[in-house]
């Protein structure tokens, strides 16, 4: 789980995507059985909650050294997100809603450049440019443009909370008391699945749901298995190759590459729910995939620039020592100055 290297961040980046982007695919036929859909998050966060709840105890010394970071995660990056976004869902089409909260890079960009005060580099904020529209064709956007204010207002809220998931993911990074992934993302599972617990009232679940089989495009599938990805797959080991790609890559990155999420799910939804692919949404999953490649190759030509100067830096320093050595009578002179 510790990456290294420039391209094992990018990796990580894209395997989280795809590990995101499998979960509506698994959690649609429980829907569709009569799984309420503020239920079936509870499920998927208090089932990775109850997963993770072992590293919870082995890293219990961050809830005193990283409190705050511990309840942010918890509250914006895994509750806030699923919460608002589902509201929005209720009031605004599925496609508009996914829309905007995949608006999150690009607000991530603003909070690194307006509030952080850090610089933002083009290719990042073309890449978040090109992945945006990409997104608006996926999801078909124009397809449903009767817009509630409130419900397009819990959009929002929802992308915020998902810039908020790549800040939080990188707090403490470069620091000296730098705190582990798997027990931020353990925690914050815990506090989401308490703030979740009161949202989504569990004891009104159909447990006989669970019991049985759903259908994925007419083939039945066990509803525990079905549970079992969305919990391990989608979201144990989404946020931990997420958190981790992160740390390897700066936000601004990680957040554009995290938007083949879409496209993941749109593919996904194609291949196993049987759903149709318009030319649209090929042409938008192509924009996204170009704009990733367009925010990660400045990354990756900055690495390169800072690679050498570091070799360049090291080449000097050399080149003085052996100078050293090869002139006795100067370090003779800097002796009898001294």
């Amino acid at each position: 789980m510790h990456a290294s290297g420039k391209n094992a961040g990018l990796g990580l980046a894209v395997v989280s995507a795809f590990a995101f982007g499998g979960s509506g695919v698994a959690a649609k036929p429980l829907i569709e059985a009569g799984l309420d859909p503020l239920h079936m998050v509870w499920l998927r966060v208090g089932g990775a909650a109850l997963v993770l709840s072992p590293l919870a105890w082995r890293h219990r010394g961050l809830l005193r050294r990283k409190p705050l970071l511990l309840a942010g995660f918890g509250l914006v990056a895994v509750a806030g997100v699923q919460a608002f976004y589902f509201a929005s869902l209720s009031r605004i089409p599925v496609g508009v809603a996914l829309l905007l909260e995949y608006l999150g890079p690009a607000l991530l960009l603003g909070w690194i450049r307006f509030v952080q005060r850090k610089p933002v580099t083009r290719a990042a904020a073309a890449g978040a440019a090109l992945a945006v529209v990409g997104l608006a064709c996926v999801v078909e956007v124009w397809s449903g443009l009767s817009l509630d204010p409130l419900g397009v207002l819990l959009g929002i809220a929802a992308a915020c909370c998902q810039a908020f998931y790549f800040v939080f993911a990188d707090q403490g990074a470069d620091g000296d008391d730098v705190p582990d992934p798997l027990g931020v993302i353990a925690y914050g599972m815990l506090i989401g699945a308490l703030v979740m617990t009161v949202i989504a009232r569990p004891w009104e679940i159909d447990w006989s749901v669970l019991g049985g089989q759903a259908l994925m495009d007419g083939t039945a599938v066990p509803a525990p298995a079905l549970l079992g990805w969305v919990v391990l797959v989608a979201t144990v080991f989404a946020y931990l190759t997420g958190v981790v790609s992160v740390r390897s890559l700066s936000p601004q990155v990680a957040g554009v590459v995290a938007c083949l999420e879409a496209v993941v799910a749109t593919v996904f939804a194609w291949i196993l729910l049987g759903e149709h692919l318009s030319a649209p949404q090929v042409a938008g999953g192509a924009l996204v995939l170009a704009g990733a490649f367009v925010a990660q190759s400045a990354r990756s030509a900055r690495r390169s620039r800072a690679e050498g100067s570091a070799v360049a830096a090291r080449s000097a320093g050399a080149g003085a020592e052996g100078a050293e050595e090869a002139d006795p009578i100067l370090l003779d002179r800097g002796a009898g100055a001294a």
